[in-house]
């Protein structure tokens, strides 16, 4: 019986990074399938019984169930002491890279994404609106990368995780990655990271959404 058991499903980006990292620690976990698109967890035996928030990832580790992928890399980091900073003041350069990916990068593009992939809402003003935060947020990403082979320390840490959730999503949602060769080089150096697998290769997919 794996050590680790993951509530999620491949096309979530959030879901990604944790079993990404999972996979880097070399810890067990069983995949736990969620059925996103058909409503599992907006019903009140979800919200009631894995979590209240309605989201996933989930990571159930013996009595432990942690909710967010941000509180689930920095509690793997602090277990297995592995992908964390070396000091205060990495960790706390993680954690201002954690939120500003929260906020300002794969928070939108998941947004982005849901509409221009999932929904096929086509362009809109909000995709514009979207698309336009993302790439400016990219350029932040892009200048920062331009300095350094990784987010923070010259090493793989749980920033790298964060950023990269999304960004090895395969699906198009409107963003020319030729205009930003050090993030493709960058998420290349993370393919070398014992453990890599691309996010349909980690993970199995969500049922599609019935009727």
């Amino acid at each position: 019986m794996a050590d680790f058991e993951l509530y999620g499903f491949a096309e979530s980006g959030p879901c990604y990074r944790v079993a990404f990292m999972l996979r880097a620690c070399g810890l067990d976990f069983a995949q736990r399938p969620v059925d996103f698109f058909n409503g599992e967890t907006r019903t009140p035996e979800y919200r009631a019984t894995i979590n209240e928030m309605g989201e996933v990832p989930v990571l159930v580790h013996g009595q432990r169930k942690l909710a967010q992928s941000g509180a689930i890399l920095a509690y793997l980091a602090n277990l297995t002491g592995k992908f964390d900073g070396a000091n205060e003041a990495e960790k706390l350069e993680i954690l201002s890279w954690m939120l500003f990916d929260n906020h300002k990068l794969n928070g939108l593009i998941g947004t982005l994404r849901f509409m221009v992939a999932v929904s096929k809402s086509g362009e809109t003003p909000v995709t514009g609106f979207l698309r336009q935060r993302v790439t400016g947020a990219l350029g932040i990403v892009e200048a920062h990368l331009a300095k350094r082979s990784f987010m923070v320390g010259e090493r793989v840490t749980i920033a790298d995780f964060s950023l990269c959730a999304y960004l090895y999503m395969p699906e198009d949602y409107g963003i020319d990655w030729e205009a930003y060769p050090e993030i493709r080089q960058w998420l290349a150096r993370l393919k070398a990271v014992p453990g890599w697998q691309a996010p349909y290769d980690i993970l199995t997919r969500a049922s599609p959404k019935r009727g």
